[in-house]
């Protein structure tokens, strides 16, 4: 009887002792600087719409996605994304295009008939067993009836190690993403 209260006793605080927390990320936008446009100064002004932004199932998912290996990716149980990847992905591309392209309106919603459509398929977003953070996919822009598509592959390295600085490094990445896009933009036009 004794053994099984010790028993029990070293189970019940070596389960208390292995508890994990876990932790929620939001990729930083810096929304802060941006500027509202009034109904008024609307009229006019080039207008792009941010259909979609698509992720593959493995990025889907709630958990951060480290790749170990050249074919093995892990997705993090305790390191989660606080929102979907996707929606934050789009609202952060809408807060870097709309700094990127001032004489635009940039919109996660169609804002009258005339606009130009951005569709995003996000083929990777993971840190890297090597240090790096990889950013990858395609995007295509419909302006005037006219098809552009073009690719982006980035490779970062990550200044410290851990979540933090993963998710600030896939942050700037797709910044970077977002300045590729509005550069092509203004070529297009």
């Amino acid at each position: 009887m004794k053994k099984g209260l010790i028993l029990f006793a070293a189970l019940a605080l070596s389960a208390c002792s292995s508890t994990i927390d876990t932790t929620y990320y939001q990729l930083p936008s810096g929304a802060a600087s941006m500027q509202v446009n009034s109904a008024s100064q609307m009229q006019g002004q080039p207008t792009l719409w941010v259909q979609q932004v698509t992720v593959p199932d493995y990025l889907a998912g709630n958990g951060l996605v480290y790749q170990t290996s050249d074919v093995k990716y892990v997705i993090a149980a305790n390191n989660l994304w606080a929102s979907p990847l996707d929606q934050q992905l789009q609202q952060t591309l809408i807060t870097n295009l709309s700094k990127a392209l001032p004489g635009r309106l940039v919109s996660g919603s169609p804002l009258g008939a005339q606009h130009d459509t951005l569709n995003v398929t996000v083929t990777g977003f993971q840190g890297r067993y090597d240090g790096q953070a990889v950013i990858s996919g395609e995007w295509t822009l419909e302006h005037q009836g006219r098809l552009t598509k073009r690719a982006f592959n980035l490779t970062l390295p990550q200044k410290e190690d851990g979540y933090d600085a993963l998710v600030r490094t896939l942050a700037l990445g797709w910044q970077q993403t977002a300045q590729q896009i509005a550069n092509s933009a203004v070529e297009i036009n």
